[in-house]
């Protein structure tokens, strides 16, 4: 499994990626980049992303997270993972992993790209390539707390 600590750490490092990935630094995207990307890697949906800002006393509507999480992954800061047709959860990983995901709790948990070995993949339809595979495994019980 993989772990660490994102790498935009200071308020001039997040100004600064957000310039390098083309997008203005509003208040509500420092902000939001600030929680997101101040600590460990995380999963986050848009949901718990608005109301950790709501409890630092960011107010910024439930939208404006959604449009935000959806810049960040465009500009490849975030990665989104479907885990049901209405439910995403926002990666502040983006190296090559996969993951866990425990239905009964909501839990996700990564998994490293190496862990994974898919050996066979069926063409894609003509004019299109791939671009990634995201690999979730369903899990069903308590997670370990490990």
């Amino acid at each position: 499994m993989q772990s660490g600590k994102s790498h935009l750490r200071s308020p001039g490092d997040i100004l600064q990626c957000l310039r390098i990935a083309g997008l203005r630094p509003t208040r509500q995207r420092v902000a939001l980049a600030r929680l997101l990307f101040g600590g460990d890697f995380r999963h986050i949906t848009a949901e718990g992303l608005h109301g950790e800002a709501a409890g630092h006393g960011t107010h910024v509507s439930l939208a404006t997270v959604y449009n935000t999480l959806h810049q960040f992954t465009a500009a490849g800061l975030l990665q989104e993972v479907v885990v049901d047709a209405g439910r995403s959860y926002f990666d502040t990983n983006v190296a090559d992993h996969h993951h866990f995901f425990y239905e009964d709790s909501g839990r996700l948990e990564d998994i490293s790209g190496q862990a994974v070995t898919i050996s066979a993949l069926p063409a894609p339809p003509d004019g299109a390539q791939i671009a990634r595979i995201d690999v979730v495994i369903r899990l069903r019980g308590r997670p370990s707390e490990a």
